[in-house]
């Protein structure tokens, strides 16, 4: 079992998913299952992240929780304020909606959609700036893995952030590790593969910032109960980004204990 003063977080990212109906009785069966087997707050700090379209009626379901449940953007514009760009939702609609967690650098925004670190850098300097707090993902593929390139793509992706990143704003950020070869394969990076990547995330993060030692480094990539003790245990995993397992109530709630329980 890890002792860390870090609360770790656990959140679900619920992608292109789920329809309406499943979606409010997953919120609905999450909030029994809290009921029944409280999470303390100063345990484990929980979000979900839905669609665009159903923020705002997750964000309403979840204020009966019993206990803060944070609703979470996938995603945010690169253009700032308001104005004439369809499609678009910027950091400061967020806010104003009550959004204060987005998503940014998620590997599926990287390679679907060409997300590179100067676009990355603007929706960051925008949350950031809007008073947002990001939870920003980071991972290597498998081929960058098998060419011993992994933790050089992950540090690299660390670094392209300083830029933007005001001293005081990095206590804002949570970092997201997520190899790409494991998000939705069912593959995991064992225990100790992913321990000896989040240790060497904080050590570069303290080149960067004085808020290292107390910064969130979450692991995704195929989460799941089956895991997540082992994975709770590892000193610099502090929380779950959660994919498909966060689609079911009970996994979900299984996957928080697992990280509460290290506090």
């Amino acid at each position: 079992m890890s002792v860390s003063t870090i609360t770790p977080w656990v959140v679900g990212n619920w992608k292109m998913n789920p329809v309406q109906a499943d979606a409010l009785k997953l919120i609905s069966d999450f909030k029994k299952l809290l009921e029944r087997a409280p999470i303390a707050e100063e345990k484990c700090i929980l979000g979900v992240a839905p669609i665009s379209i159903a923020l705002l009626q997750t964000q309403a379901e979840l204020k009966t929780a019993g206990r803060a449940v944070h609703t979470v953007a996938q995603d945010l514009s690169r253009i700032s304020a308001t104005g004439a760009y369809t499609g678009e939702v910027s950091a400061e609609l967020l806010a104003d909606y009550g959004i204060q967690y987005v998503l940014v650098g998620h590997s599926e925004r990287r390679e679907i959609f060409a997300e590179n670190a100067a676009i990355l850098n603007a929706k960051i300097q925008n949350a950031l700036n809007a008073g947002l707090t990001v939870i920003y993902c980071v991972g290597e593929s498998l081929e960058q893995r098998e060419a011993g390139q992994a933790e050089a793509v992950v540090l690299q992706q660390v670094c392209d952030i300083a830029a933007v990143v005001a001293a005081e704003q990095w206590q804002n950020i949570v970092i997201a590790y997520e190899p790409i070869w494991a998000i939705g394969t069912g593959k995991t990076a064992s225990p100790d593969d992913a321990q000896t990547m989040h240790a060497q995330i904080r050590q570069g993060l303290k080149q960067i910032t004085g808020y290292a030692e107390t910064m969130a480094i979450l692991y995704g990539g195929s989460v799941k109960p089956e895991n997540a003790v082992e994975l709770a245990a590892c000193p610099d995993i502090n929380g779950a980004l959660v994919g498909g397992a966060s689609l079911n109530a009970e996994s979900f709630h299984q996957i928080a204990q697992a990280f509460a329980n290290t506090q």
